[in-house]
């Protein structure tokens, strides 16, 4: 790479980006002249239909050492336990709950180390995924995933993300988003990593609207970052892996992929500071619905109905007054995958531990355990703020089927459903 270091980054969510890592490899007014400049080959990436609305079209123009057609045939290779959906076998409305993977203790890098929790749809048929990933070693490889785009969310562990588009170190409590198709290889810049992938097989995800919240609050633009150009001019064999209709393919090149001197568009890698959310609440009474923590979203054409929220519950205070200020029971007709990076989560007493995840499917019934309903009900509501805390969902209108490796994990709860076993018999009546 051009620099190993941290380099710098770009402000703005969907913005178009012009950067070069060499002065002179941008076009001067052309996207396409009859040469590039410093001998590089042209290409654009495009993560939109040719035709779609401009407030939809996502595309990038590349500048690179080698064109990236120069390669031999993909061949199929072993998926390990990186699946896609649908799983239809699978399907169940059980409330599930599991531990965090343990780290491996053979050599395991990102790709590797990928198990998948539960999907809904599948490349084809537009949906999302949910995995957790484990490493103890950094990629060799590169991957390219031409299903989905994958939104990144670290729970252990530092990583660098070294893409074709630019450098992005992430750390916890920050999450990163790699487009479908971009280059991809994940370095570990501690000794172990663990966290989340959502896959997202459907409309690119964005910002939410606002609505009656007006200009301000949730996630800022200003605030997610893209990577300034960074290139790899190496003449060494380098393995190639696709991910295609949710398998896995490999090609072998002779010099690495990751060489775009220069690229323009809006069509980039991005990360976030959580920190940075902006919470909005009830300053009065009653508990909001979780979608007011709504960072990302990817839209369905049914309005108000999202293919897959990516919802934080961060630090914040806590002043409703005459309420219940945990979620209340609830049966939703989304699902809901959860994560926990950090701390506790407030409806949850124990068993939901950072690195461990919860799948609650539509209409399944859920809410606090007993501890924390009993804790909640007598609570003396003065305001209080949730500190070192930092859980989040993947929220989608699609019916999640577990895995058989999910299913089969040894992490796996058996006891998830005791935790709503000892509630008492309350009416008075």
């Amino acid at each position: 790479m051009a620099d190993v270091e941290a380099l710098p980054m770009m402000s703005g969510f969907g913005n178009e980006f012009a950067t070069q890592a060499r002065p002179g490899a941008l076009p001067d007014g052309r996207n396409s002249p009859q040469r590039a400049p410093l001998g590089l080959y042209a290409e654009q990436l495009s993560g939109s239909p040719f035709t779609a609305p401009r407030a939809e079209l996502r595309r990038s123009w590349l500048y690179r050492i080698r064109p990236s057609a120069g390669h031999a045939a993909w061949a199929p290779i072993a998926s390990g336990t990186w699946f896609a959906g649908p799983f239809e076998t699978n399907a169940t409305p059980n409330r599930l709950r599991w531990d965090p993977q343990p780290i491996p203790t053979a050599p395991t890098d990102f790709l590797a180390g990928i198990t998948t929790i539960a999907a809904a749809g599948g490349p084809e048929a537009g949906g999302v995924a949910a995995h957790i990933y484990v490493a103890n070693r950094s990629m060799t490889s590169i991957l390219s995933n031409s299903d989905a785009e994958m939104l990144l969310v670290p729970q252990l562990g530092r990583l660098r993300l070294v893409t074709e588009l630019g450098i992005i170190h992430l750390h916890p409590r920050e999450i990163a988003v790699i487009p479908r198709g971009v280059r991809l290889r994940v370095e570990l810049l501690d000794d172990a990593a663990r966290g989340y992938i959502a896959e997202n097989f459907g409309a690119v995800l964005r910002l939410p609207e606002l609505g009656p919240l007006g200009s301000n609050g949730l996630a800022n633009p200003r605030d997610f970052k893209t990577p300034v150009a960074a290139f790899e001019d190496l003449d060494a064999p380098t393995t190639l892996i696709q991910r295609y209709c949710g398998k896995l393919w490999q090609t072998t090149l002779d010099h690495s992929p990751l060489d775009v001197v220069a690229w323009h568009g809006n069509y980039a890698p991005y990360s976030y500071d959580l920190a940075h959310f902006n919470v909005m609440g009830s300053v009065s009474f009653d508990h909001p619905d979780p979608s007011i923590y709504t960072v990302l979203t990817s839209p369905t054409p049914v309005a108000g109905t999202a293919n897959l929220d990516f919802v934080i519950f961060p630090p914040r205070w806590m002043v409703a007054e005459n309420t219940f200020r945990p979620p209340w029971f609830h049966r939703n007709v989304m699902n809901e995958l959860m994560g926990l990076i950090e701390g506790q989560y407030d409806a949850k007493a124990e068993g939901f531990v950072p690195g461990g995840v919860s799948l609650h499917t539509r209409f399944s019934a859920h809410g606090p355990d007993v501890a924390s309903f009993e804790a909640a009900s007598v609570a003396d509501l003065k305001p209080h703020k949730q500190e070192h805390t930092l859980a989040f969902m993947f929220e989608t209108s699609r019916i999640l089927h577990p895995s058989s490796a999910a299913l089969a994990s040894p992490t796996l709860q058996a006891d998830y459903d005791a935790a709503w076993g000892g509630f008492r018999k309350g009416f008075e009546g």
